[in-house]
């Protein structure tokens, strides 16, 4: 489990097709030494496995299935990724309860700068499954972002999503590297997805399969 704190920016150095999977190495000052082999990381929001871990670099290894429904897609060389260990028993929540499986794939509309302030505007556009989920003053995770949302309007055929950045969320996140139209990972409140179950009264099944689990994400 994660709290969309980003603890460093590292920076994707190789991604290699093996077989149908995709192995991205990625490199970073700090979070490779605090890492063991098969630990979770949250990379832009997703959670992966680490693997051959070197002083500087570590790798983890992407299914089909993640490549096509997470930003991964954009991902060249050279790209900006998001970092972030799980929580210790002991940590404190510096966001909110972040699972690191991406819910939907928004898109960057404009990082707009505030008039007269040093604070930005991050507009995006968002899926209805999201939007669903998406309340003013609530939480969402946006490339692994604990973000507040500002303001939440349709468009048309799509939902707009406002969230405000300061200087230091543009700084020490991948947010300054994007362009408009880019993908970005989104990951919506989980406690709005079990009020929405409790509220629709479905019942909890007394036992489910592993291929069950696979099948809702977990």
């Amino acid at each position: 489990m994660f709290t969309g704190i980003i603890e460093e920016v590292g920076q994707v150095v190789k991604i290699d097709k093996r077989g149908e999977n995709r192995r991205i190495t990625i490199e970073a000052a700090t979070t490779p030494k605090q890492l063991g082999v098969g630990q979770s990381v949250a990379v832009s929001g997703v959670c992966l496995t680490a693997l051959d871990i070197k002083p500087d670099t570590f790798g983890a290894d992407l299914a089909p299935e993640t490549w096509a429904r997470t930003s991964f897609s954009r991902l060249r060389e050279g790209a900006r990724v998001n970092l972030e260990l799980p929580m210790t028993a002991n940590g404190r929540f510096g966001g909110h309860i972040v699972q690191g499986h991406v819910d939907g794939i928004g898109k960057l509309i404009e990082l707009e700068r505030i008039q007269n302030s040093e604070n930005w505007w991050l507009h995006i556009e968002i899926p209805a499954e999201i939007a669903k989920y998406t309340v003013f003053k609530g939480s969402i995770s946006i490339e692994g972002i604990s973000l507040t949302v500002a303001k939440l309007e349709r468009n048309r055929s799509m939902f707009v999503c406002t969230v405000a950045i300061i200087p230091h969320t543009v700084e020490m996140t991948n947010l300054g590297s994007l362009r408009p139209g880019d993908p970005l990972n989104l990951e919506a409140d989980l406690i709005a997805k079990y009020v929405e179950k409790m509220v629709k009264g479905e019942p909890a099944p007394s036992s489910i399969t592993v291929e069950e689990l696979v099948r809702q994400g977990f």
